[in-house]
């Protein structure tokens, strides 16, 4: 059984690892702009599947910043990872070993947790490990071509592979809108509160990651209250 889960799980990443293999070119990109080699790359996007936070990452060490910025930066950025951790950690069994939650907490990203997320009934962490399977080594292998090709492709093309990010969103998250009609306007909801966040300039101030986090929780706890899941359901 869990093999199943596990190749089911593989399956369901390949749209994951072929939108993190285009996204994660231009993360090589800036890569080798902040001056790091192919290796010192590699290893980061195998380690840290955060593109906002690498992205600010090079930015620190392009600066040559001390660590305790770069450790409150990434803190910061990749917070919202925590809130998709306590989500998630519903959704297993309460007597699942530590190092099956361990491993999982490694592979959340926005990405992944949309797909463990949609799951029906308790997720399995083989389907986890699936995706992750193919998901690391697609961020890890886009950012190599990417460190390595530079100055080859022009800024058209990187354009265009940043908007695949957004293409892979949809792909995740519209199939389990199908299936659920709530979920499909809190969607909506939840792409026109980001804009206004982007297009304001009260909320500048206001870092990106810690954005997020601010519309996870209003809009998930919004949602909670007016569309709250029966408990037999639940």
């Amino acid at each position: 059984m869990h093999r199943d889960t596990y190749f089911r799980g593989m399956r369901e990443g390949i749209p994951v690892m072929l939108g993190y293999f285009v996204v994660s070119i231009t993360i090589g990109i800036a890569a080798r702009k902040a001056s790091l080699t192919a290796a010192q790359a590699g290893i980061m996007s195998l380690t840290n599947l955060t593109s906002a936070g690498q992205f600010a990452s090079f930015a620190i060490i392009a600066s040559g910043a001390p660590y305790l910025e770069m450790l409150i930066s990434q803190a910061v950025i990749n917070l919202r990872y925590c809130l998709m951790s306590c989500a998630l950690s519903q959704k297993v069994e309460t007597d699942m070993p530590f190092f099956h939650r361990l491993f999982m907490a490694f592979g959340i990203t926005d990405e992944i947790f949309g797909l463990a997320i949609g799951q029906k009934g308790k997720l399995d962490p083989w389907y986890m490990y699936g995706v992750m399977t193919v998901a690391i080594p697609g961020w890890t292998l886009g950012t190599l071509v990417g460190i390595l090709s530079t100055g080859v492709l022009p800024g058209s093309v990187l354009n265009a592979m940043n908007m695949a990010l957004y293409g892979m969103f949809i792909a995740v998250f519209m199939p389990a809108a199908r299936d659920n009609r709530i979920l499909l306007p809190i969607i909506f909801v939840s792409m026109g509160a980001s804009a206004l966040f982007q297009a304001l300039p009260v909320f500048d101030f206001i870092s990106s990651g810690m954005k997020i986090i601010i519309l996870t929780l209003i809009i998930s706890m919004g949602a909670a209250v007016l569309f709250p899941v029966p408990e037999e359901e639940a």
